[in-house]
């Protein structure tokens, strides 16, 4: 049995009026799967707006699919008969790009490490919580007595960013979600960060899906990965393969101006299509240095390439 089965899910918005708004497809008949019995890290790479965030919000349940289902542990999210909230926030927990948008500065930031353990059921009293809270705030380079009553603003980026890691391991779930959890982290904090999880990801056999503009960090990070490109998966294998050889033009294209970490990519992601690309097959067409005129009239296959990858294109590179 899998871990996690995305399968040909497709969200679509719709902007502007009722009567002159367009349709945008954010995510367009995706798939994906990340097996059960071995930690594994799923990088999800892409300009800004190619549908990232929202699959990852798909995965969380913040958004329904308008297409496809998605299963965790053979469960699918649409057998709302059998869902369990409480035991799926235990199962996968989120980690979110702003630290400081994650906590109210209301709130200290240990009420939110205590909630999160006995409202999920993981400890009955505070005495143990505070067992729990302290042994994950440790594995994290923290403890709670450094954290016990203060609030965010008495936080570095960094050590909040840290929190919420600990904050995710409360519940030793299966799966994390880490939406561009480095993105609003100073630069000498990233790798930090990355190698956290690298660390936590054996520690506690948890499965990260990683969210982010930022090829040198899923690089590191990553034993798969998938290229997204306006809502379409195009491109999805073995990360150092895929990084090392790209085999669609856009993961090409992306992998020869992979930036410094933390610059992103301009924003060419899911935007209402114009003239040229509606009348073509393939979403790159207007982009790819290879296209030719059956990448206008034919559809895209998928092709396998023998060192076990999925290409979404006429003409792969590889």
């Amino acid at each position: 049995m899998n871990l996690l089965e995305i399968n040909n899910i497709t969200k679509t918005f719709r902007v502007g009026g009722m009567l002159t708004g367009k349709k945008i497809t954010a995510v367009d008949n995706v798939s994906l799967t990340i097996a059960d019995g071995k930690p594994t890290a799923l990088s999800i790479v892409g300009e800004s707006g190619c549908g990232k965030t929202t699959l990852c919000r798909m995965i969380l349940r913040i958004y329904k699919p308008n297409a496809g289902d998605i299963r965790l542990h053979g469960n699918s999210y649409s057998d709302k008969r059998n869902y369990n909230a409480k035991a799926f926030r235990r199962d996968v927990q989120p980690i979110f790009q702003n630290p400081y948008e994650t906590f109210s500065h209301r709130k200290s930031v240990d009420t939110y490490l205590y909630n999160t353990a006995l409202r999920l059921g993981i400890c009955e009293n505070r005495r143990d919580a505070s067992d729990v809270i302290d042994d994950v705030l440790k594995s994290v380079g923290l403890s709670l007595e450094n954290v016990r009553k203060k609030y965010p603003a008495q936080f570095s980026g960094g050590e909040l960013q840290r929190i919420s890691i600990a904050r995710a391991l409360i519940t030793r779930p299966k799966l994390i979600i880490a939406d561009e959890p480095v993105a609003a982290i100073d630069a000498s904090m990233k790798m930090n960060i990355i190698n956290l999880f690298r660390e936590l990801k054996d520690k506690y056999n948890v499965s990260f899906v990683y969210i982010t503009h930022d090829l040198s960090t899923a690089y590191y990070m990553s034993d798969y990965m998938a290229t997204l490109y306006k809502g379409s998966l195009i491109e999805y294998g073995p990360a150092r393969v895929i990084m090392d050889a790209p085999a669609h033009p856009y993961t090409e294209l992306l992998m020869n101006a992979v930036p410094r970490i933390g610059e992103k990519w301009e924003d060419t992601g899911a935007t209402p299509e114009d003239a040229a690309e509606s009348r073509a097959v393939c979403k790159f067409y207007t982009r790819c240095p290879y296209a030719t005129d059956e990448c206008k009239t034919n559809p895209i296959q998928k092709k396998e390439t023998p060192d076990g990858r999925m290409v979404l294109c006429n003409h792969p590179c590889c």
